[in-house]
């Protein structure tokens, strides 16, 4: 039994402490955040709302699930985070497994070239030229084919598929398995935590993005929540909720005295983040694994 010194238990007790302020200091805004969308808006203007509602409720959740605007935006944001997340994860391997391959011709050439623009871009007025020339403006598909290829997820994905025993895929040629067969057959289900990590990395970034959309996107019914919740705080909701509702609705809106701004505003804030924060614990045991045995090799 190793004996632990009095100045490794002070050290020891140093950690815990850092690391319970560190967590402390992630964790509360967002449960403040949550404490004040359950509260009354009159009463968190009052002040003093920390810990738990001081007049707790449901209205500020019932006017967001109200609007129709947040619910498309929600569904926009659902479909632009499958799609954009499963093409990016596949578009992505793809081209890794291609670059893995040492018989590759240009092989080195195409990874300079790569690692080129993750350091360098053109900028904002060429890409937004470039989009529409494209005619992808006002599309879904613009917040999904300028992210299909991630070069750091590339580099990841190829250093895990060099860590691969070369025997497998001979063996599989030797079946007579083809190319995409030896890929979706053998590679991606040895890939499983690679695959699981940056999958949600990639996940978080669709979901979390407001400002492409913002940039590319006049319709409204295009934009996703992310979006609408930038331009919900940056205006003053309860006008526009009203401008919104039909006349019944926007009557009995009128009447709850206890709703302001800024409660509506947590409230749409917690339906926006609280869908990706869900999927974390489900995929968390994937984090460590996942992105050594992709960045290492032996």
């Amino acid at each position: 039994m190793v004996r632990v010194g009095f100045s490794d238990r002070i050290m020891i007790v140093f950690i815990y402490i850092f690391l319970s302020v560190l967590g402390f200091a992630m964790l509360y805004p967002v449960w403040n955040a949550a404490v004040i969308s359950f509260n009354t808006g009159s009463d968190t203007a009052l002040g003093g709302i920390t810990f738990w509602p001081r007049a707790f409720t449901l209205e500020n959740y019932e006017i967001v699930f109200k609007d129709k605007r947040i619910i498309d935006g929600f569904m926009i944001s659902i479909a632009r985070t499958l799609v954009g997340t499963f093409l990016a994860t596949l578009c992505t391997a793809v081209f890794a497994y291609g670059i893995s391959k040492r018989e590759l011709i240009g092989r080195k050439y195409y990874m300079i070239m790569c690692i080129v623009t993750m350091y360098f871009s053109g900028g904002l007025i060429p890409s937004f030229l470039l989009i529409r020339e494209l005619n992808l403006m006002d599309t879904f598909w613009v917040m999904i084919i300028p992210g299909l290829i991630s070069v750091w997820n590339m580099i990841i994905f190829r250093t895990f598929f060099q860590s691969l025993p070369d025997g497998l895929e001979e063996s599989a040629k030797m079946d007579g398995c083809t190319s995409w067969g030896i890929f979706f057959k053998i590679i991606v289900p040895l890939s499983g935590p690679v695959i699981a990590t940056l999958g949600l990395f990639t996940a978080i970034a669709h979901w979390n993005d407001w400002f492409v959309p913002s940039i590319y996107i006049n319709k409204v019914e295009l934009l996703p929540i992310q979006t609408k919740l930038k331009q919900i705080l940056d205006s003053n909701i309860i006008t526009e909720q009203l401008a919104q509702m039909d006349a019944a609705a926007a009557a009995q809106l009128s009447k709850m005295q206890n709703i302001t701004s800024k409660s509506l505003s947590m409230a749409t804030m917690m339906v926006a983040t609280v869908p990706i924060m869900i999927v974390y614990p489900f995929v968390q045991k994937y984090f460590v694994k996942g992105v050594l045995v992709g960045s290492l090799k032996e």
